[in-house]
């Protein structure tokens, strides 16, 4: 059985839970009020009995770089090692997105086009949305095919809130 260890720590866009497992890989990243969403996406990537959730006993190295990330390093939380679960698609599109530099943003389509399966941007949507790692896996960075911003779990405001502290504004 997967054992996640979480904390929480304080951010610019509230408070944020974050979990790793027992190697230092993060698992899930999410604000706390949307944990029921979290536990949600998790069960769906290790099914229900496949995981167990732990406190953290102390700060992960994680906390320290999204802390920087905060503080205006953006770029700091490239090198967080990330693992997921989720269907073979699914990590695909998960790992597209940590391919888009902070500072950009890209479509639903262009990321689809990227996977090579232009025809598949709603399923990039979906696959999107079932992110468990927010910012670090950087769904906010995908926009609306005419630029303007789109759903996002953590909710439009702090999608806005993170595209402009990735812009430097």
């Amino acid at each position: 059985m997967l054992q996640i260890f979480l904390e929480r720590m304080e951010s610019p866009v509230g408070q944020v839970i974050l979990g790793a497992d027992a190697r230092g890989a993060l698992r899930v990243l999410d604000f706390a009020d949307y944990e029921t969403r979290m536990h949600r996406l998790l069960q769906r990537q290790y099914g229900k009995n496949g995981f167990a959730l732990e406190e953290a006993r102390a700060s992960s190295p994680a906390a320290a770089v999204l802390a920087r990330y905060f503080a205006g390093d953006v770029k700091a939380i490239d090198r967080l090692k990330v693992a997921h679960g989720g269907t073979d698609f699914q990590r695909k599109v998960w790992a597209a997105l940590r391919d888009i530099p902070a500072r950009a943003t890209t479509t639903y389509g262009a990321l689809a086009a990227r996977l090579g399966m232009a025809n598949a941007a709603r399923a990039v949507g979906l696959a999107n949305g079932a992110n468990p790692i927010a910012i670090v896996v950087p769904c906010h960075r995908v926009v609306g095919a005419d630029g303007t911003l789109t759903g996002y779990g953590g909710g439009l405001a702090r999608k806005r809130w993170l595209l402009a502290h990735e812009a430097g504004a």
